[in-house]
């Protein structure tokens, strides 16, 4: 089904491949006449191309990339404008587009959700960008249909950015990333390896795109093999798929940790864009005849059943058919998974109470967001549930397509029809089912969804108030004929049907009639409109030579996600107000953190303010006594703050506010053992927090203080290791590693964020 190359790999006239496995010399020499090297084959992949005639640096080892295009929703744009603003913005030097489709509902905090939509409108006319009304497209759909290009490249603040279906390497990346692009500064990375996805066969009647994303996630997170890296889709298999269906696999590619991803294109994706009246969009991609990919990912499509992706992450997958076969035994294995998600019994959790006559009953179905809402997937759940009706009991189905255009033609070719008999209720575009702010489950609930992630807590429940619901991700066929059969678990593959595959039309003139596109057109006499929610960023503290930071969280879980530093839903109303959102961070996880770091804070504050640190935190002066023991650290000169400690932190969204809103707590670092995935550890860098990295065992606990000695010098004179010692334990001595950092990132840690640094600059 799906298979993994233990090698590098040459890709030949973009269908054979030839292992490097120590012969792959010979095999090349017969099969081209020619034997070109790793280095050689590596610049005939299509991301080599298209990182080339973006990086700036005249250097292919170290990219510093400038983007065509940027694109952010309102959970994120405020925050992004805010720190521009701060920095120096004058006006958007790319075409930045400023979507509404997280903070849409907005009796959720009152007036201030519409208060950022107004903000970003008048952004948009003051600094010359472009401004989607709430529910007309959720951010990724925008971009598909409007701005894409075959060999461009799109950044944005959210961590799904991906159109590498239609020929645009896109990437998701944390606001301070798009504030440098704002200010004409770069991406720098280095350059990434390319793994080759090979797709072959043809998917069976029923299986969707969730369904190959599934299967692809469940074979590669685990292992890293594509973290950090760059997929890119080719073989004889991607030209059997619609261009739907590519994206559908695309958007889910986030998923894999990886860092963006591109395909081959052809002739249904010229069509695509011909289609949303944009021909001159398209490119032909394809890879050299001789193209060498770090690994290999074999996809026999046609080998792909329905899959489902048990709580509480997308690689936790299955066939249908085999938790259906195997039911109690993987309903346990998945309870014992939950313990490490849940912190072992917070709250009481089982799935096996949804076993009805040995069948696993479901109480909601939610097909939504960039990765279910498109045309084709909710054309074919309307012919799954033509005629049929989902039932007058507990379960639920609810369709959200990703834009209006979208909407449109449902409406017109009578799908949407076709939904409503069934029971099913049909929704504007918006991505709330994705975060926990739109369909949340009733406590202890099972909600299966073609959407991108089924994190704990993702769909909106609180463990910390003892309640608790689940989402299992599945595609929207599987979803339809779940509902079909009125909740109880079925793959589409069960069910006799005819897919009608209707021919999508495009209406430009919704857009047209309701888009303002100001770009180009900066006007700077335009006040920007400021709701009293909308906050600026506090003031932030250069780097000390020295540091006393206080361990205030550890998270021993295998990975957390920043759902888990800063949970979504009920908290989007307050993203535009960097204090009041940081007194949700950890919440979820470890509620005791915010007290434990403001309590810290109270000694910077004091610090920074020229008064006595001792009095703000009487138990400073013992640890500063015991430091002085050893080294003459001066409290004034001694930057203090807190630190979490969690194994493996970042997994999930883009959001900069996992990293922000411990920074404005007075978060001076990370520790961890690795970061999950480089997007999260910028965050960190650029608020200007050390993303140390931590071998062995741990030898601190919960509660201590460390002494970071010589900090700043190490950062300055580039050095990998700093030593730290636990000042509570005798001065025990450890070490700590600072991994990669850029010229650019040093001097951000230094300066105390991106703020300061750019400020720095003017």
């Amino acid at each position: 089904m799906v298979k993994l190359y233990d090698n590098g790999v040459y890709l030949v006239n973009g269908t054979e491949m030839i292992e490097d496995n120590g012969q792959a010399a010979a095999a090349l020499q017969a099969k081209c006449g020619q034997a070109p090297s790793r280095e050689e084959a590596a610049k005939g992949t299509m991301a080599y191309g298209i990182l080339e005639a973006h990086n700036t640096s005249g250097n292919m080892e170290q990219l510093q990339i400038k983007f065509d295009k940027l694109t952010s929703h309102d959970i994120t744009f405020v925050g992004i404008i805010q720190t521009a603003r701060a920095s120096g913005l004058e006006k958007f030097p790319v075409p930045y587009v400023l979507t509404n489709c997280h903070n849409s509902l907005c009796a959720v905090g009152g007036t201030i959700n519409e208060d950022d939509h107004m903000f970003g409108l008048s952004c948009a006319k003051k600094y010359g960008g472009m401004y989607v009304p709430p529910h007309q497209a959720v951010i990724h759909q925008f971009a598909r249909e409007m701005l894409a290009e075959g060999g461009k490249m799109i950044l944005g603040s959210d961590s799904h950015t991906r159109y590498g279906a239609l020929g645009t390497m896109a990437m998701g990346e944390g606001g301070p990333e798009l504030v440098k692009q704002l200010l004409n500064r770069t991406y720098d990375i280095n350059m990434p390896g390319v793994i080759g996805v090979y797709l072959t066969g043809e998917p069976q009647k029923g299986v969707g795109p969730q369904d190959i994303a599934l299967a692809i996630i469940g074979a590669v997170f685990a292992n890293g093999y594509v973290n950090n890296k760059v997929m890119e889709f080719v073989g004889d298999g991607v030209e059997k798929l619609s261009v739907d269906f590519r994206i559908g696999v695309d958007v889910m590619t986030t998923e894999t940790t990886c860092l963006s991803s591109i395909w081959a294109t052809d002739d249904k994706v010229k069509e695509f864009y011909e289609i949303h009246k944009r021909p001159d969009a398209y490119k032909e991609l394809k890879p050299a005849n001789v193209a060498y990919y770090d690994g290999m990912v074999y996809v026999d499509l046609s080998q792909i059943q329905p899959m489902i992706a048990m709580p509480f992450h997308p690689s936790n997958v299955y066939t249908i058919q085999e938790l259906n076969d195997n039911l109690m035994d993987i309903l346990d294995d998945v309870e014992k998974k939950a313990l490490v998600s849940l912190d072992n019994n917070k709250v009481q959790y089982t799935l096996k109470d949804k076993v009805r006559n040995g069948k696993l009953y479901v109480e909601q179905g939610v097909i939504a967001g960039c990765a279910g809402g498109g045309f084709e997937n909710i054309c074919d759940a309307a012919d799954i549930l033509h005629g049929k009706y989902i039932g007058a009991d507990e379960f639920s189905l609810s369709v959200y397509p990703s834009s209006q255009p979208v909407f449109m033609e449902l409406v017109k070719n009578g799908c949407i029809a076709d939904l409503m008999q069934s029971g099913a209720t049909v929704r504007s575009a918006f991505c709330g089912p994705c975060f926990g702010a739109g369909d949340v489950p009733p406590n202890n609930g099972l909600s299966i969804r073609h959407s991108t992630r089924n994190f704990p807590n993702r769909e909106g429940s609180k463990i910390t108030s003892g309640q608790i619901a689940s989402v299992a991700l599945m595609d929207a066929r599987s979803i339809a004929a779940t509902a079909a059969n009125q909740g109880y678990l079925t793959a589409a593959t069960d069910i006799d049907v005819d897919f009608k595959k209707p021919k999508y039309f495009f209406d430009s003139t919704i857009y047209e009639n309701r888009v303002y596109n100001g770009i180009g057109k900066a006007d700077p006499s335009v006040p920007v409109k400021f709701g009293p929610n909308i906050k600026d960023w506090p003031e932030m503290s250069a780097l000390t030579n020295d540091m006393v930071l206080k361990v205030v969280s550890e998270i021993h879980d295998p990975v957390t996600t920043t759902d888990e530093l800063i949970p979504s839903g009920e908290t989007s109303s307050y993203r535009s107000n960097p204090l009041g959102l940081a007194e949700f961070t950890l919440s979820r996880k470890d509620p005791g953190y915010v007290g434990r770091a403001k309590a810290v804070q109270a000694a910077e504050k004091a610090r920074i303010a020229g008064e006595d640190m001792f009095a703000a935190v009487p138990e400073l002066k013992e640890v500063f006594d015991t430091i002085h023991g050893k080294y003459p650290a001066e409290p004034t000169q001694t930057q203090v703050g807190s630190l979490i400690y969690a194994v493996k932190p970042g997994d999930g969204s883009a959001r900069e506010q996992a990293a922000s809103c411990q920074k404005v707590l007075g978060g001076m670092a990370n520790i961890a053992k690795e970061y999950a995935t480089k997007r999260y550890r910028s965050n960190l860098i650029n608020w200007g927090m050390l993303p140390f990295l931590l071998e062995g065992e741990l030898p601190f606990a919960n509660g201590d203080y460390l002494f970071i000695k010589d900090i700043k010098a190490a950062i300055q004179e580039k050095r990998d290791t700093v030593k730290a010692y636990v000042v509570g334990r005798g001065m025990q001595e450890f070490d700590l590693k600072l991994g990669n950092l850029t010229d650019v990132e040093r001097e951000i840690i230094v300066q105390g964020c991106l703020i300061n640094y750019y400020r720095s600059q003017m």
